[in-house]
């Protein structure tokens, strides 16, 4: 899981962008949950997996905006 985050992290700004458009987000969304997982916080888990039902219609701007800004995806851990 690891490899998978690095590589996430490692990505072009611009693939990351790409990867932020409202239909394929839901790729940021399952990060969010391996990363949780891979840190081991079960409780951002959990919210990670609620947010894959509830967030998508915002969260992919979230992203966006974040990435622009810190080049990085949003998240607690």
């Amino acid at each position: 899981m690891k490899d998978l985050i690095k590589a996430m992290d490692n990505l072009p700004k611009i693939v990351k962008l790409i990867l932020c458009i409202p239909a394929i987000a839901i790729v940021w969304a399952i990060y969010r949950v391996i990363r949780s997982l891979a840190a081991g916080k079960t409780v951002s888990a959990v919210v990670a997996i609620v947010l894959i039902f509830i967030g998508v219609p915002w969260l992919w701007f979230v992203d966006l905006v974040c990435i622009l800004l810190n080049g990085k995806v949003w998240w607690v851990c």
